[in-house]
Protein backbone atom coordinates (compact mmCIF):
# COMPACT_ATOMS: atom_id res chain seq x y z
CA UNK A 1 0.00 0.00 0.00
CA UNK A 2 1.53 3.41 -1.34
CA UNK A 3 2.18 5.85 1.44
CA UNK A 4 0.87 9.28 -0.19
CA UNK A 5 1.57 13.38 0.82
CA UNK A 6 -0.56 15.61 1.91
CA UNK A 7 -0.36 19.22 3.00
CA UNK A 8 -2.78 21.33 5.36
CA UNK A 9 -2.54 24.68 5.16
CA UNK A 10 -2.64 25.42 8.29
CA UNK A 11 -0.49 22.53 9.94
CA UNK A 12 2.02 21.60 7.25
CA UNK A 13 2.34 18.17 5.69
CA UNK A 14 1.67 15.04 6.93
CA UNK A 15 1.51 11.29 5.67
CA UNK A 16 -1.37 8.57 4.84
CA UNK A 17 -1.45 5.34 3.94
CA UNK A 18 -3.87 4.71 0.96
CA UNK A 19 -4.55 1.74 -1.45
CA UNK A 20 -3.78 2.84 -5.21
CA UNK A 21 -7.83 3.07 -5.80
CA UNK A 22 -8.35 5.70 -3.12
CA UNK A 23 -4.98 8.07 -4.25
CA UNK A 24 -7.58 10.86 -5.42
CA UNK A 25 -9.76 10.89 -2.94
CA UNK A 26 -9.99 14.00 -0.59
CA UNK A 27 -8.53 13.43 2.42
CA UNK A 28 -9.10 15.47 6.09
CA UNK A 29 -5.90 16.36 8.14
CA UNK A 30 -5.49 14.64 11.49
CA UNK A 31 -5.14 17.30 13.39
CA UNK A 32 -7.47 20.65 12.56
CA UNK A 33 -9.61 18.23 9.53
CA UNK A 34 -9.57 20.78 7.54
CA UNK A 35 -9.22 20.19 3.55
CA UNK A 36 -5.70 19.56 2.44
CA UNK A 37 -4.26 18.81 -0.94
CA UNK A 38 -2.12 15.96 -2.45
CA UNK A 39 1.01 16.75 -2.85
CA UNK A 40 2.87 15.24 -6.04
CA UNK A 41 5.68 12.74 -4.96
CA UNK A 42 6.35 9.39 -6.18
CA UNK A 43 4.48 7.02 -3.39
CA UNK A 44 6.18 5.28 -1.38
CA UNK A 45 5.94 1.73 -1.14
CA UNK A 46 6.53 -0.74 2.12
CA UNK A 47 8.71 -3.68 1.32
CA UNK A 48 9.92 -6.22 3.77
CA UNK A 49 13.50 -4.81 3.07
CA UNK A 50 13.06 -1.09 3.21
CA UNK A 51 12.60 0.60 6.55
CA UNK A 52 10.48 3.00 7.24
CA UNK A 53 11.79 6.86 6.77
CA UNK A 54 13.11 8.61 10.15
CA UNK A 55 12.27 12.12 10.50
CA UNK A 56 16.17 13.35 12.06
CA UNK A 57 18.14 15.36 9.84
CA UNK A 58 21.49 14.26 11.21
CA UNK A 59 23.69 11.04 9.97
CA UNK A 60 23.39 8.07 12.48
CA UNK A 61 27.27 7.64 14.05
CA UNK A 62 28.38 4.28 14.07
CA UNK A 63 31.37 2.74 15.59
CA UNK A 64 33.45 -0.02 15.73
CA UNK A 65 34.57 -1.37 19.38
CA UNK A 66 38.42 -1.96 19.05
CA UNK A 67 38.22 -4.24 21.51
CA UNK A 68 38.84 -7.40 19.87
CA UNK A 69 40.28 -8.32 16.34
CA UNK A 70 37.86 -8.05 13.18
CA UNK A 71 37.47 -11.88 12.10
CA UNK A 72 39.00 -13.11 9.08
CA UNK A 73 36.73 -14.62 6.07
CA UNK A 74 36.60 -18.34 5.82
CA UNK A 75 37.56 -20.05 2.17
CA UNK A 76 34.66 -22.01 0.78
CA UNK A 77 35.26 -25.39 -0.76
CA UNK A 78 33.58 -27.90 -2.05
CA UNK A 79 33.86 -31.89 -2.59
CA UNK A 80 32.11 -32.49 -5.21
CA UNK A 81 31.89 -32.25 -9.03
CA UNK A 82 29.63 -29.20 -9.10
CA UNK A 83 32.14 -26.09 -8.20
CA UNK A 84 29.03 -23.57 -9.64
CA UNK A 85 27.44 -24.76 -6.30
CA UNK A 86 29.23 -23.65 -3.55
CA UNK A 87 28.01 -22.75 -0.50
CA UNK A 88 24.15 -24.11 -1.07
Amino acid sequence: MPLYEFKCDDCGVFDQWRSIAECNDPASCPTCQGATRRLFSAPALLSGSLRLKKESPEPQLVQRSNDREPERPKAQTHNGGRPWMIGH
